[in-house]
């Protein structure tokens, strides 16, 4: 009778499963990295430095910014900014069926969701990084406060030709500081966001005047009737 040949030893799943781990960790400690420093450059400014686009960032805090930008940029991106938890469900529903009447019209995507992608993802537009998109989202609107949101947004957002973020914006466009932008300039700096590469603040043409009036306008409204109270307080 022969022996039979022991068993092979079992595969030592520790290391898997401590990289499975780190890797599940790794977005939950950038976000909380995030919640108190500036984040570096994003993957759009990198991708736009080397496409030769020029690269300014200076970030400040949102004490160094204008309210007139915050309440601008609420009116213009996401006028629900401080009653969502991330997600503005009755602009994607109204986006989804936009674009089922084939009507050329913006996405629904929130302050916090493009926050999330300007500070952690590539960007794109396809479905994976949707997904990341999303977890994102949930991630910072869990740990952040809107008043951090809003600061990230406002100093990673692309606001000009290699231009991020209201302190290089302002300098850009009208030679002075975030702080000292009046709710006109707010309003043109926020209008031009949907193209900030095609579209001039500065000198607008009659598309960003336009719609710079009606940011103004409703920037107003934003202020009026507190729906900038997450950021801005009784201010």
């Amino acid at each position: 009778m022969t022996d039979e040949a022991p068993p092979p030893p079992r595969k030592k799943r520790r290391p898997i499963l401590t990289a499975l781990l780190i890797l599940a960790l790794l977005p939950i400690g950038g976000v909380v990295v995030h919640t108190l420093a500036p984040p570096p450059l994003t993957l759009l400014m990198v991708r736009e430095f080397i496409a030769g686009n020029g690269l300014d960032y200076r970030w400040r805090s949102l004490d160094q910014i204008s309210p007139n930008l915050v309440a601008s940029a609420i009116a213009a991106e996401d006028a629900r900014f401080c009653s969502h938890g991330g997600f503005d469900m009755e602009a994607i529903e109204k986006a989804l069926q936009n674009n089922e009447r084939g009507r050329k019209v913006r996405g629904g995507s929130t302050i916090s969701q493009q926050t999330a992608k300007n500070v952690f993802l590539w960007p794109s537009r396809d479905w994976i990084r949707k997904g990341f998109e999303a977890g994102y989202t949930l991630m910072i609107e869990t740990v952040w406060s809107k008043r951090r949101i809003m600061e990230v947004y406002l100093n990673v957002a692309e606001m000009g030709p290699g231009v991020y973020g209201a302190e290089a914006a302002a300098r850009h466009w009208f030679g002075k500081s975030a702080a000292d932008l009046t709710p006109r300039e707010a309003a043109r700096i926020a209008a031009i966001l949907p193209s900030p590469r095609r579209y001039d603040a500065a000198e607008p043409g009659p598309y960003v005047r336009r719609r710079a009036s009606r940011v103004q306008a409703s920037a107003r409204v934003v202020r009026n009737e507190g729906l900038a109270a997450c950021v801005l307080g009784n201010r």
